[in-house]
């Protein structure tokens, strides 16, 4: 699908991966444990919902996130931080709230929009996405290309990422910096370049 409208997020660090259990969470706790003191942080991950309705994306039983909706998006505030739920760790990391946005592929930038009615102005937000590339131009994009094989979500925005890492246990720091054509590394300027680490 092609979308006719997108947004630009200064205020919004994305991570994607090219597979699954690639670090993104790990790089999304360090960039909020980093920055918790400088900056208010939300974070939000997205499952972006492309197959047939009702259904597990991944051809499983599966764990019933995707089946749970059969339309449109789902935006559930994350509450609890003793888990080990991806959102249940963002929230014990440091973020002030954090947000799961279950969304179908046709309603991503609707679903986005309605998170964004939740954040407050000058807020930083840290979220864990491929699709969402497809409808905002976030202020920093992060790809984790640590994997054999490349998902068609992170095929169809991987050269769109301002850095790309292939691990994730990296040494230097994840201090951020605003600028005013958004959020940077405060070490590692990124604008006008595509870095590879």
């Amino acid at each position: 699908m092609v979308f006719t409208k997108s947004i630009e997020v200064h205020n919004m660090v994305q991570i994607g991966s090219t597979g699954r259990n690639s670090g993104k969470t790990t790089i999304a706790k360090r960039i909020i444990a980093e920055n918790q003191e400088r900056f208010t942080i939300y974070g939000l991950k997205i499952i972006t919902i492309s197959g047939a309705r009702g259904k597990c994306q991944r051809g499983e039983t599966g764990c019933g996130i995707c089946t749970s909706i059969d339309e449109g998006y789902e935006l559930i505030e994350e509450r609890n931080c003793n888990g080990v739920k991806d959102t249940m760790q963002l929230l014990k990391a440091g973020c002030k709230k954090v947000y799961l946005l279950k969304v179908f592929h046709d309603h991503l930038l609707e679903g986005f929009l309605s998170f964004l009615q939740f954040v407050p102005r000058d807020t930083l937000i840290v979220c864990e996405s491929n699709s969402i590339r497809e409808v905002v131009k976030p202020g920093l994009f992060l790809m984790m290309n640590n994997q054999k094989s490349l998902k068609k979500t992170a095929a169809n925005v991987i050269d769109q990422a301002d850095i790309i890492l292939e691990t994730s246990k990296l040494a230097n720091t994840f201090n951020l910096i605003k600028t005013k054509n958004g959020i940077r590394f405060s070490e590692n300027s990124v604008e006008n370049r595509r870095v590879k680490i």
